[in-house]
């Protein structure tokens, strides 16, 4: 992807790191800010907690005095809040009648199980983490000794906690041991959850398009058949040679995912599943088939499905079937992603509006798999909707999308003109 690097680092740093675009929609911005700085914040914690795991040690960084003590304060103020948030998010999802965006085909089974998961998980880091702080602090206090830093919320808890020295020390080590071997599980169950997007997000905004989102991108064989059409000097560039081989046949659009682009690829990884580009879409809102979410999450259970990646849970257990609503289990040599997952009625209820692009917070464009997949379809199968056909044999004919021949073009004018001077 080439491009401005000053440009591309600065949509970075607004859209990832500031997460501009979230806060469109104001109340779940601010939760997710507390989720995201909590997760950052806390994190620094988790140094500390590293540290002493390899080498004996117990607050190490107790040293830094004022700033510790902030540092710790701010965890636990965090970490409530979290809680919160957590919970906000989870009514939000599983409440009689959930926020519309959270609702679909698509959204079904594991999707909504992953979503869950997770703020289970959230959860019970954040309840880890007081146990080991409200433990710890009440410890020292039975033992007359001091405990570096600030804890407000373990301070409060503390009171609940019995004074056996034994017990506080198997309490503290169970918070320590549930927060650590938590993060650690965590970190493997992310490459096969919707939350790899917290480390795939950043590298997509990144490498998303610089050009206007509504200028689509032009096939180089037919911009060259048009120029020598439309000026008989053009000469039409003789396409490299590779040696010892004959020239591949030119393939347009999108069938598969290995036809796709490696940024829309790195699209399907990055998605929350947030649904905010289905919310906006007016195809979606107005009824029809097409769900901008649900073509980035087929693209991504499609290449899970065809590559099997060992990242990955199995396709056998969690495919199409598990995800998405049931439905007969083809061959994957016939099983593409254009049919198998996504259907032409899907793509050609698309409006090309951009809205989807412009309402995702990361950055995704699912309009340019439409595009591509749109494409195999009317120049390699020849199967677009009759009014297109319609028109496309218009545009043969008579140089118009319109039934007239270029010799009627002006007769309009020619009745205005006559209808004026009546």
């Amino acid at each position: 992807m080439s491009g401005d690097v000053g440009e591309r680092l600065k949509k970075t740093l607004l859209v990832a790191f500031g997460q501009q675009k979230m806060f469109k929609r104001i109340t779940p911005a601010l939760l997710h800010l507390v989720v995201y700085v909590g997760f950052i914040v806390i994190n620094i914690e988790v140094i500390e907690i590293l540290i002493d795991g390899l080498f004996g040690t117990h607050r190490v960084l107790g040293f830094a005095g004022g700033f510790y003590s902030a540092l710790t304060a701010t965890n636990e103020v965090l970490g409530a809040l979290v809680i919160v948030a957590v919970a906000a998010f989870w009514w939000r999802r599983n409440r009689a009648e959930p926020v519309r965006r959270f609702r679909g085909t698509e959204m079904r089974a594991w999707p909504k199980l992953d979503a869950n998961i997770i703020l289970y998980v959230e959860v019970v880091l954040m309840v880890a983490l007081f146990v080991m702080n409200a433990a710890d602090l009440k410890l020292h206090q039975v033992e007359g000794a001091t405990l570096p830093g600030a804890f407000p919320i373990g301070s409060w808890l503390a009171g609940f906690l019995p004074d056996n020295a034994t017990t506080l020390h198997v309490l503290e080590r169970v918070g320590w041991w549930a927060h650590i071997v938590g993060i650690l599980l965590f970190l493997n169950y992310l490459p096969s959850s919707k939350h790899f997007h917290i480390i795939m997000a950043f590298p997509n905004v990144y490498f998303s398009r610089l050009m206007p989102q509504g200028q689509f991108s032009n096939v180089d064989s037919i911009t060259h058949e048009v120029k020598a059409m439309m000026d008989p000097t053009y000469q039409v560039p003789t396409p490299p040679a590779s040696e010892g081989a004959e020239a591949a046949p030119t393939t347009f659009g999108a069938k598969d995912v290995n036809d796709l682009a490696w940024t829309n690829l790195l699209n399907a990884y990055s998605c929350t599943e947030c649904g905010r580009c289905t919310s906006v879409c007016p195809a979606n809102l107005t009824g029809k088939l097409l769900s901008p979410r649900k073509i980035i999450m087929d693209t991504r259970d499609r290449m899970e499905e065809k590559y099997n990646s060992p990242l990955i849970f199995d396709p056998a257990l969690y495919g199409p079937a598990a995800k998405h609503e049931p439905q007969e289990q083809l061959d994957k040599e016939n099983h593409t992603l254009l049919r198998g997952y996504v259907t032409p009625e899907e793509l050609w209820a698309c409006t090309t509006c951009n809205a989807c692009v412009e309402a995702c917070p990361v950055n995704i464009n699912p309009l340019e798999s439409i595009i591509e997949m749109r494409r195999f379809l009317v120049l390699e199968e020849s199967a677009a909707p009759n009014s297109l056909n319609v028109m496309f044999s218009n545009i043969e004919n008579n140089g118009a999308p319109w039934a007239f021949s270029p010799s009627d073009r002006f007769n309009w004018a020619d009745e205005l003109y006559v209808a004026e001077k009546a």
